[in-house]
């Protein structure tokens, strides 16, 4: 279990860091483009690396609780069919169906994280 949490931790570990790389290269930028912007044009680079870190955070964590929810239907209509095999094709369709409004709200889950990034 402990690998499994490391390499869950793998893509959060280097999301937080471009995220803070991204951030710091916005504080690098000339002077002379400082000098142009008013204080409050200018964004603190801290703010948009955590706004990175959480967006990221969001985003995989929704597609976790999906990946979750989906292995759970699909345990669940397994065990079904392996008590009650006549009804197989009974379950399937919905089984499909249910693992499809999973993945849709999943995805706009991943959607709305990662539109917080661009959108303000």
């Amino acid at each position: 279990m402990t690998k499994a949490w490391r390499l869950a931790a793998l893509p959060l570990v280097v999301c937080a860091l471009s995220g803070l790389a991204w951030a710091q290269g916005d504080a690098s930028s000339p002077p002379a483009d400082r000098a142009s912007t008013t204080e409050s044009e200018r964004s603190d680079p801290w703010a948009d690396a955590l706004k990175t870190i959480a967006a990221c955070v969001g985003a995989a964590l929704a597609a976790g609780a999906g990946g979750y929810g989906v292995s759970r239907l699909g345990r669940g209509c397994i065990e079904s069919i392996a008590r009650q095999p006549e009804a197989a094709r009974d379950m399937f369709a919905p089984m499909v169906v249910a693992a499809g409004m999973v993945e849709v709200g999943m995805l706009f889950a991943i959607v709305v994280c990662l539109l917080s990034l661009y959108g303000g």
